[in-house]
């Protein structure tokens, strides 16, 4: 298998399509699925018996169901980050939802497969920068001004997008739309315009499909990056789906949008093999992190299978997301892994395969997990890191996890639902992987501050945000 290559060619190799080692019949296109706060245990590939997702079940049997994989954060702005770079989001200021920006300098994963004569689209949620330079969907406190950062400008040649959250049915109108148009290639569009109606899946969708069957017409490899708003709040769901889930009061709401979603996951499925292209396709889907809400209630039912936590926590219930991986050939059908992964292996696992040729030697924090995926590697080699906010840290090595300031070390493999403290029997074991979180936002900060760009000209829009993470945790001193 060959491996990423980290040649300081400097950042002119972006968007060139130099001829690599990979014929074009060895490019497969690309599609990244992603829900935005699905629980683990709220699809029926991850046993929900309630929630109807049978497209999804039916692809994840296509591929390898993934029982233990990560969202990059337990909040969306940061994990959505880590999707396109493989790089922990504090190396670029994106700390916490609606926060920074993906900065000019990063290489993404649009910038790599444009380089290799990929055709790129982006189609639902961003949420990794404003789309105007004058209006957020948070207000003026967002700095549109200096936070402006669209997928237009980030390695995408179509893109169909939202800055962030809207309702999840008529998703051009109400509270959520409120400066927060959809933009299509750069042009806002009007909220009451007819094909904004009905289920915000439908809607991205719509633009998505298009995109597809022109590449596959064309021939040309593709990457779809479809990040669906379901089931974020505001939850609504219409009449069709409502009916479906007679008798569950609000939570039909939930359940319905996600079923709306499954809908056009099959939607996509249809489309690609209508072009002839399944084949040729690799396909991954995950959630951006774990549930809404403290606790079920309303329309706020999500799951985490009895998984610790939910959305904001470094708990697995917060990061642990359901997911799979399909690629005909190449990933054996109705496989399972619980090898813990992470939405930073993306791009290494992309990029290896395609054999990109990296400009520079900035770090790259996830590995190719493609052996993995293949059953070939029960294990990865990297440790996992997270961060919360400026208090919370953690570290999943192996089947260990380690979370700071708390100093609490879980061993996964024997305790998922993170209920045995083993710091006081393992101090040995603590301590190291803490000594390891801390050198790794010693890193993070350095590449916060600039020290992986080659451009003289790129300035943090927002302070280092300082971490507990430096803090002597005296329960895990040896």
């Amino acid at each position: 298998m060959k491996s990423i290559r980290f040649i300081a060619l400097g950042l002119s190799l972006i968007g060139s399509t130099a001829a690599t080692g990979s014929a074009a019949a060895d490019r497969p296109n690309i599609v990244l699925i992603m829900a935005d706060d699905l629980g683990y245990g709220d699809t029926g590939f991850n046993g929900n018996e309630i929630i109807q997702t049978p497209h999804l079940d039916a692809l994840a049997e296509r591929g390898v169901t993934l029982t233990h994989f990560y969202a990059g954060n337990s909040v969306c702005s940061p994990t959505r980050g880590t999707v396109l770079t493989g790089r922990h989001h504090d190396r670029f200021g994106v700390f916490t939802a609606n926060a920074g920006h993906l900065p000019a300098q990063e290489i993404t994963l649009p910038h790599m497969l444009k380089s290799l004569g990929y055709t790129t689209g982006h189609f639902g949620k961003w949420h990794l920068g404003t789309l105007s330079r004058t209006m957020s969907s948070k207000g003026q406190k967002r700095r549109p001004d200096l936070n402006y950062s669209p997928p237009w400008e980030r390695g995408y040649d179509r893109s169909f997008v939202t800055e962030s959250a809207v309702t999840t049915w008529n998703p051009g109108i109400g509270p959520r739309a409120v400066n927060n148009p959809f933009f299509d290639d750069g042009v806002p569009l009007d909220g009451n315009d007819p094909s904004l109606l009905g289920g915000a899946a439908r809607v991205v969708v719509d633009r998505a499909v298009p995109f597809i069957e022109k590449a596959s017409a064309a021939k040309d490899p593709f990457l779809a990056v479809v990040w669906f708003h379901a089931p974020h709040e505001n939850i609504e769901a219409g009449p069709e789906y409502l009916a479906r889930y007679e008798g569950h009061g609000e939570a039909a709401h939930f359940y319905g949008c996600i079923t709306e979603m499954d809908d056009q996951v099959g939607r996509l499925v249809k489309t690609l093999n209508d072009a002839g292209v399944a084949k040729d396709t690799l396909i991954f889907f995950c959630s951006d992190n774990g549930p809404e809400g403290q606790a079920i209630g309303g329309r706020r039912v999500g799951t985490t299978d009895g998984l610790r936590g939910r959305k904001r926590a470094l708990y697995d219930g917060g990061v642990r997301v359901p997911a799979f991986a399909v690629w005909p050939g190449q990933i054996p059908a109705g496989t399972k892994s619980e090898t813990p992964l992470s939405t930073l292996d993306y791009f290494s696992t992309i990029g290896t395969y395609l054999d990109y040729r990296m400009p520079d030697a900035r770090p790259i924090d996830g590995e190719n997990i493609l052996p993995i995926l293949q059953g070939r590697r029960d294990a990865r080699t990297r440790s996992i890191p997270f961060r919360y906010g400026d208090g919370t840290s953690s570290l999943v090595k192996d089947n260990f996890k380690l979370l700071l300031p708390a100093g609490e070390l879980y061993d996964l493999s024997q305790d998922r639902d993170e209920s045995e403290d083993l710091a006081t029997a393992h101090p040995q074991l603590a301590a190291s992987m803490h000594e390891e979180l801390v050198q790794f936002f010693k890193s993070a900060q350095l590449s916060h501050a600039g020290h992986d760009y080659p451009a003289s000209t790129y300035e943090p829009t927002n302070a280092w945000r300082p971490h507990k993470i430096e803090e002597p945790a005296d329960k895990i001193d040896p």
